[in-house]
């Protein structure tokens, strides 16, 4: 018996699969893609982000400057830039349609004219769906984090989901919760007027 194929990765699906609690990753650059919807969710609590201290002593220091939506392509492309990936080119495509429709953004530090680190995800009413970050140079990634929770605050965002958590998150204050909770989360997020740019 046949079954039909999977629907083609695209930016509409991609919306749809976001409002829905579920996000894609692939095996590999060329992998098949599977979907996701983690129980427990991470979050990092925007009224209860931590800044490590000795961040907080580089980042006064003012070493990076920080841009947004400079260069969606080349962060996207440096956070795929790794022998373990789960960004394949089909994510890569469809995420960097959503960045033409506004959906999708970029944080950056920048030294310079050189692009240092940064992040990107999507931004869908209140809710910020962070998905990848990159150093080139010591921080430049932590900044731009620190970067973008500030954003989400003034701008009356009240969701950052970051997925799963690790070590490197985990300084910053992420919080797991059940998927039913993120899904509470998830529906009053993406109700609420929040702009993320310009």
């Amino acid at each position: 018996m046949n079954r039909p194929a999977p629907p083609r990765l695209d930016a509409d699906l991609l919306l749809r699969a976001y409002g829905a609690g579920l996000f894609p990753m692939a095996a590999s650059k060329q992998g098949p893609l599977s979907w996701f919807s983690p129980d427990p969710r991470t979050i990092i609590p925007l009224d209860g982000f931590n800044v490590p201290r000795s961040l907080s002593r580089v980042i006064r220091e003012r070493p990076f400057e920080i841009r947004v939506n400079g260069a969606f392509d080349a962060v996207i492309h440096g956070c795929a830039d790794r022998d373990d990936t789960w960004i394949s080119r089909e994510i890569i495509e469809a995420t960097t349609e959503l960045h033409r429709r506004g959906f999708a953004h970029s944080v950056e530090s920048w030294r310079g004219d050189e692009l240092a680190g940064g992040l990107y995800g999507v931004a869908i009413g209140g809710a910020f769906f962070g998905e990848s970050m990159f150093s080139r140079t010591p921080n430049a990634s932590k900044a731009a984090l620190v970067a973008l929770v500030e954003r989400l605050r003034t701008r009356g965002f009240r969701l950052l989901d970051v997925q799963y958590s690790n070590p490197h998150l985990a300084q910053f204050g992420t919080v797991e919760i059940s998927r039913g909770n993120y899904l509470d989360l998830l529906a009053h997020a993406l109700t609420l007027p929040a702009v993320f740019f310009p």
